[in-house]
């Protein structure tokens, strides 16, 4: 079975479809409802287990897959810097199990959204170090190295003009500042040039709502690393949460002593 649902837990909205994991494609309608405020650890769960329910999503289908933003270790929520502090260390995997009767698999989101760019994006093929930059609310970071993640880097939170760097060059910065598009442009390049001196990258991928609007301020742009906007654009989420699911599961099914362990 290679349908899985994913889920994915944003900061205004949680959005679901039935996911092909061999196409990278959605084989559902996307469902979208606000995300609750505040966004305790129940009220979410809630929402995402109706979204569930409105799919028609039951365990006889599959696993679930849910993009989520923070760091996910385990099952487990570890940090909450753009979500209700509630958040931190519960069990996500378990209280979507036990909302909507799926074995639930949860990532954070920006992994989430790499690991679909990655396979079926602009970034498939590519080797070396890829950094996947989603710009929103805050900046999430997905990191490759021939195209294996290292899971939970959080490079939106670096000291950056005196404070972590998101609060400088995400995109909520942009709307809170009143900035023109370009000069927007030229803190994430500033951002990205401190991310070049610290990891020297083969390629930069832009996701999050701004990568829609690359072509309006990518002239600011001033870096050695080629620079790429996402393909996928809102589904990467979804679409990495599916593979996500998949691929546990099937590591679950086939080896569930080495996943208790590994787990541990």
């Amino acid at each position: 079975m290679t349908h899985v649902l994913g889920l994915d837990i944003g900061g205004s909205g949680i959005k679901g479809a039935i996911v092909d994991t061999e196409k990278g494609e959605l084989v559902s309608d996307r469902i979208r409802l606000e995300t609750p405020q505040p966004a305790t650890p129940e009220a979410v769960v809630e929402t995402a287990a109706e979204v569930v329910r409105q799919i028609g999503w039951t365990d006889a289908d599959g696993p679930i897959g849910a993009g989520f933003p923070a760091v996910v270790r385990n099952g487990h929520v570890l940090t909450a810097a753009n979500i209700d502090k509630g958040w931190i260390g519960q069990p996500l995997d378990r209280l979507l199990n036990d909302a909507t009767g799926c074995a639930c698999y949860g990532i954070n989101d920006a992994d989430a959204a790499g690991l679909a760019e990655m396979r079926f994006g602009i970034g498939r093929g590519q080797k070396g170090v890829v950094f996947m930059l989603t710009f929103g609310t805050g900046i999430g970071s997905a990191v490759f190295t021939d195209g294996v993640l290292v899971p939970n880097t959080e490079l939106g939170h670096i000291i950056f003009h005196g404070n972590i760097a998101e609060k400088y060059a995400a995109a909520s910065a942009r709307d809170r500042e009143d900035l023109k598009w370009v000069k927007w442009g030229k803190r994430v390049s500033e951002y990205l040039q401190e991310l070049e001196r610290l990891f020297w990258p083969n390629l930069f991928l832009i996701g999050g709502g701004a990568s829609k609007k690359f072509h309006k301020w990518a002239e600011g742009l001033e870096v050695k690393t080629p620079v790429k906007a996402a393909e996928l654009l809102n589904l990467a989420g979804i679409i990495g949460a599916g593979m996500w699911a998949y691929e546990r599961h099937r590591a679950v099914v086939e080896s569930p002593a080495e996943v208790a362990v590994a787990g541990d």
